[in-house]
């Protein structure tokens, strides 16, 4: 059963918007009580929280598709509905976020760091909301903006201060087993270790973590063996030990040769591992012809300008040595750190000349209007209702739609989308539209709510007044 995961698809669904309710409010004795729907509620967000008791992301292989909840509807009486509740999830320290492409989304380091992953929609206005001075009794409401559907990719890096690295069975586990308190299988056979083991070391004034990166053959770089899978682990830490075997029982090994292997192997990997520190561990210098090896191999990786250490995992012979040794590198990296600055808040207004839209013409005389506005508005129309069409013309109107597909050599007939190709609203665009969105912008006023009336008015029956009022509501709301 599998217990590691540290690479999955994640397929997150942020919750919808609610829509907007249309109602009139009534109630007796007043017939002319005005529009009171109330506004759809937001829909949850999905967010990604670092979790320190988190260290796998063996929950998110088993259960890849994650939802939050929508936004309520609006009601009648100027209730607003509910917001959907955001979905929260833990990832381990260290996680990538990547889109479907590679590109890194967001790096998630340290306790308490966050990432919407998915953003919530937006409810709908309700009627109330959209009554002004010219549309006083408004007959439709806003829909609520579905939530943002991505696919992500989250990768585990682990944040260790100190890779081990070397050939399968050179006794890496068997290290950090002693050097700290961490207790990986140990076994005498190859890739014994199946997932990266991290430890924390104390070295005097100094804490770190270091970390067993499961072994590494020739090709790990290109996919053979474990290595591609866990060589990300090692892009966070400050310094690299290469763990050596003096004793080897294959003839055509010997620990100079498997270093130049690791090494070439790293170099392919990239991603900044050729400018790591590097420290020699000789492992296993408590069997004899381990130890002859290990003074004869000594000098010369000396002379390429390594620091070596002759150690073993058995008789802990050179393990202080080399655990205050880390210790002191870890410690130079950690001040040679740019302090952590404060947080700021970058604004970036938007340029003078930014219309918020663009209209761009496609082949057959289609022109395409794309823009977080338009694209939000078409999503926000109920196009079942004439008035509702009416108030999307004049919106785009106003934002100057109209005269860029003038300029852009619309003529009569032309096709326009509004919108990606996937979801796009397509209509014939006609040069009066501009004068038909003032018209429709007008829908829904009442002149009635003008003050005063005729007298001739004041003086019939009331009864009759709200009989009259009733009926001329009656099927108002397009929701009931």
């Amino acid at each position: 059963m599998t217990t590691f995961v540290d690479r999955v698809e994640l397929h997150v669904a942020a919750g919808n918007g609610g829509h907007g309710c249309a109602s009139v409010h009534r109630e007796k004795f007043k017939p002319l009580g005005g529009p009171d729907g109330g506004n759809g509620g937001r829909g949850g967000d999905v967010t990604l929280v670092v979790d320190q008791d988190v260290t796998t992301l063996l929950e998110y292989h088993h259960s890849p598709h994650r939802k939050a909840t929508n936004g309520k509807p609006g009601e009648g009486g100027n209730r607003s509905g509910k917001d959907g509740t955001d979905l929260v999830l833990p990832v381990p320290d260290g996680t990538v976020v990547l889109d479907r492409h590679g590109n890194v989304l967001a790096d998630l380091v340290g306790q308490g760091t966050t990432f919407v992953a998915g953003q919530g929609g937006r409810g709908g206005l309700g009627n109330a909301a959209l009554a002004s001075a010219r549309r006083k009794a408004p007959g439709f409401a806003l829909l609520g903006v579905p939530g943002q559907e991505r696919d992500v990719v989250l990768e585990l890096k682990t944040v260790a201060d100190v890779a081990l690295v070397g050939y399968p069975s050179a006794g890496k586990s068997s290290l950090i087993s002693v050097l700290s308190a961490a207790k990986p299988k140990i076994a005498d056979y190859p890739f014994t270790t199946l997932v990266p083991n991290l430890g924390v070391v104390t070295a005097g004034s100094t804490v770190y973590t270091i970390a067993d990166v499961p072994g590494l053959i020739p090709g790990a770089s290109e996919g053979r063996g474990l290595g591609l899978e866990f060589l990300r682990h090692v892009e966070r830490c400050s310094v690299l030990v290469h763990v050596l075997d003096t004793a080897t029982l294959e003839s055509d090994r010997d620990p100079v040769s498997d270093l130049d292997v690791i090494e070439a192997e790293l170099r392919a990997y990239g991603a900044g591992l050729e400018n790591r520190p590097r420290v020699v561990a000789l492992n296993k210098v408590d069997v004899p012809d381990g130890r002859d090896l290990a003074d004869m191999i000594r000098p010369e990786l000396e002379s390429r300008g390594y620091q070596v250490f002759e150690v073993s995992a058995v008789s802990h012979a050179g393990l202080r040595e080399l655990s205050f040794a880390l210790a002191k590198i870890v410690a130079e990296t950690r001040a040679a750190q740019p302090a952590q600055e404060s947080t700021r808040i970058v604004i970036r207004p938007q340029a003078v000349d930014d219309a918020g839209f663009t209209v761009v013409r496609e082949d057959e005389g289609l022109f395409r209007v794309r823009g977080e506005k338009p694209e939000r508005w078409v999503r926000q129309t109920d196009f079942t209702n004439d008035e509702a069409v009416g108030y999307l013309a004049d919106r785009l109107n106003r934002l100057g739609v109209e005269d860029a597909l003038v300029k852009a050599g619309a003529r009569a007939g032309d096709g326009v989308a509004i919108g990606s190709d996937d979801d796009a609203v397509v209509f014939d665009w006609e040069p009066s539209m501009a004068a038909g969105a003032e018209m429709l912008g007008r829908r829904g006023e009442d002149h009635r709510f003008d003050a005063p009336r005729p007298a001739a008015s004041r003086r019939r029956d009331k009864q009759a007044e709200r009989d009259e009022a009733e009926q001329e509501y009656r099927g108002f709301d397009p929701f009931e």
